[in-house]
């Protein structure tokens, strides 16, 4: 049922803020740089950013029309708004999706975390590259030190969830946000006056439209819908949060230009020191534990308190990075047990922490004593990113775009979008055009290259 009273974020800037914490994560620090790298630096950026204007930011309007239309969680909100019941396993599947991510992507997190200590502790200095690959390795596969430090993740976000909208996550995101973009900004000056910086620069900046492929176009509509955070659930439960004062178009926006502006930076952080110190970065995920510690080392090597000040700001954002998100993940399932089987918000929160130590724990294990046991050929680590990043994101966007596009009343549509009338929105007919045929399409192009169906 929905619900007439619900608490809402305190303003327009925490709403802006927590919505762009969860989109702003890992992938953005990591994923970007690499993806952009393997496909032509600044030509990919700018597919990129169409990408995000003509596929991501509509689906974004949309996950926040089913939040606020509904003022319920995701796990509730295509109940309360569909005319038939089947579109309740929509919301349903973008609950259970949050929740599986959470789990292993907490693994991911933990990392930063023991990252930030290595460098603290001076664990990186002298180290050849040969020994950061060991030094990864040795960690990813002990049986406990990867445990603890999910743990201490894991309880950190608890502790945010616990305090709820206004003061958890809300007064998070305010304190989170701009601390990130601090450390980003201090990373990138730092990475900009290395010797040779320049052809880092050149490359991220000076497009090379000649590597601009149909593979480009689909990598860069894949790491837009991943960036944002679409299909996950995350955005509409943040949605049902919002107040009627806050604008929808300009909060996607606003999301959609810091997850860019974030995204870009880091490949300011990583293209000049890489580059100059001469390895391609384009290592994937091995680029943060492994290649990023070799550059800081070799970039800094004359002035080795810089490159331990250089290291331990780039783990602490990561950490920050991933926290936000893991907030964002923890609150989609929170909230669906809040409101479906009215448990305490305390009792829900730790049920959720609970299930997600359990799968952080096979996920972690599977990377070393359990890596024998495979589902698909894959371990159990890289089934779950498998099924959430490849199958089961799509799926929620997809769909929500459908459900906005054809299904839910026209009226309901308009009224978000133009805050009831006072808005004006002459956009609006290409707007549900995209969401209607645009963005179907595009997703499921995106679907079926990643399942390698292209060819």
């Amino acid at each position: 049922m929905q619900q007439k009273e619900r608490i809402s974020f305190g303003s327009k800037l925490g709403a802006v803020l927590a919505a762009a914490g969860s989109a702003v994560g890992l992938g953005n620090i990591w994923r970007f740089p690499y993806e952009a790298g393997n496909h032509g630096g600044a030509a990919f950026i700018i597919v990129y950013l169409g990408c995000i204007f003509i596929l991501g930011l509509p689906i974004m309007v949309a996950e926040f029309t089913i939040g606020r239309g509904s003022k319920a969680s995701t796990g509730e909100a295509f109940k309360v708004l569909a005319p038939h019941p089947i579109w309740k396993w929509v919301g349903y599947i973008g609950v259970l999706t949050g929740f599986l991510i959470l789990g292993y992507y907490s693994v991911v997190a933990g990392w930063t975390l023991e990252y930030t200590f290595q460098a603290l502790t001076g664990g990186f200095a002298g180290k050849t590259s040969a020994e950061f690959i060991t030094l990864f390795q040795e960690f990813s596969k002990d049986p406990l030190r990867p445990l603890l430090w999910l743990v201490v993740f894991l309880l950190l976000t608890h502790f945010v969830v616990v305090k709820g909208v206004e003061k958890g996550i809300e007064r998070s995101s305010k304190l989170l946000m701009p601390l990130l973009f601090i450390l980003i900004v201090l990373l990138a000056i730092c990475s900009l006056t290395l010797p040779g910086a320049n052809k880092g620069v050149e490359f991220l900046l000076k497009p090379d439209f000649s590597k601009v492929t149909p593979d480009v176009f689909l990598g860069a509509m894949g790491q837009a819908f991943f960036s944002l955070s679409l299909g996950m659930g995350c955005l509409s439960t943040y949605a049902s949060y919002f107040g009627k004062e806050t604008r929808l178009v300009h909060t996607a926006a606003s999301v959609g230009l810091i997850d860019t502006f974030v995204a870009v930076l880091a490949g300011l952080v990583i293209f000049p020191a890489a580059f100059s110190v001469g390895i391609q970065p384009d290592a994937g995920p091995a680029l943060i534990f492994i290649t990023l510690p070799n550059v800081f080392q070799q970039a800094f090597s004359a002035v080795p308190i810089l490159a331990t000040v250089c290291s331990v700001l780039f783990y602490v954002l990561l950490a920050l990075a991933a926290l936000t998100s893991t907030i964002s993940l923890h609150e989609v399932s929170t909230a669906f047990l809040h409101e479906k089987f009215h448990f305490t918000r305390v009792k829900a929160a730790r049920l959720i922490t609970a299930g997600s130590l359990l799968i952080g724990i096979v996920s972690s294990l599977a990377l070393g004593d359990w890596s024998e046991y495979t589902i698909a050929g894959m371990n159990l680590f890289d089934a779950l990113d498998f099924l959430t990043a490849k199958i089961m994101l799509p799926f929620g966007g997809l769909f929500a775009a459908i459900f906005v596009g054809w299904v839910i009343d026209r009226n309901l549509v308009k009224n978000e979008v133009t805050n009831y009338g006072t808005l004006k929105a002459p956009f609006y007919p290409l707007y549900i055009f995209v969401l209607r045929f645009v963005a179907p399409i595009g997703i499921t192009l995106i679907f079926i290259n990643e399942l390698g169906l292209l060819g």
